[in-house]
């Protein structure tokens, strides 16, 4: 009976995501770590739906994402306009 190996959780508090972090990462890990940010940050505002709108934020550019994640306002202005789009 073999065991997964997971690899291990990067060390340090989960704290907010830096361009810097960002750019370090591989481009394929990029959108999962932002994804990881994303996620309970549009939890808040729409917690049925936030995989989903997670899902259609993460097409946008990652330095656009960034800024969603830096600001409360401009992300609810986004999960708003995600549900608009979800609702036609």
């Amino acid at each position: 009976q073999q065991q997964q190996q997971r690899p291990p959780a990067p060390s340090g508090p989960g704290g907010p995501l830096t361009a810097a972090a960002l750019a370090a990462a591989p481009p394929g890990v990029q959108k999962q770590m932002l994804g990881e940010k994303l996620f309970p940050a549009i939890s808040r505002f729409q917690p049925e739906l936030a995989g989903k709108i997670t899902g259609m934020m993460l097409e946008m550019d990652n330095s656009e994402l960034l800024i969603l994640l830096e600001s409360e306002s401009q992300l609810k202005a986004k999960v708003d306009e995600a549900m608009r789009v979800l609702q036609k």
